[in-house]
């Protein structure tokens, strides 16, 4: 098994806010206010810091969820590509912040298009 293979396991995992490191410094530099730290999806199998941010293709992932409002060649294709990552993550993030700093608890759950019927 390749690094390729390794998936985020099929799970509901929580979202805190991580307010260290590269992405928090360079978010809070282009969003300013708006960012209150990058969005972190915590304890997960076989990764330490799975982010929620912006990005089209795989090359801007290591692992971490992109946003986005459309989506191409996303299955089982290499150059695949997802569109308006920006317009997606100011729209997706406010609340998401606003949720965690008035203390509610986040979570996502991952899903595997591969497997659906």
């Amino acid at each position: 098994m390749n690094e390729q293979d390794i998936r985020v396991l099929l799970l509901t995992y929580r979202i805190t806010l991580r307010t260290v490191g590269g992405f928090h410094g360079r978010y809070l530099k282009k969003y300013g206010e708006m960012h209150k730290g990058a969005l972190w999806v915590r304890d997960v199998p076989n990764f330490e810091y799975i982010l929620i941010h912006t990005g089209n293709t795989d090359e801007h992932t290591a692992g971490c969820l992109l946003l986005g409002d459309s989506q191409q060649a996303n299955f089982g294709d290499s150059n695949g590509f997802v569109g308006s990552s920006v317009n997606a993550y100011k729209r997706v993030y406010p609340p998401i912040a606003a949720a965690l700093e008035s203390g509610e608890e986040v979570t996502i759950t991952y899903t595997d298009f591969d497997s659906l019927d």
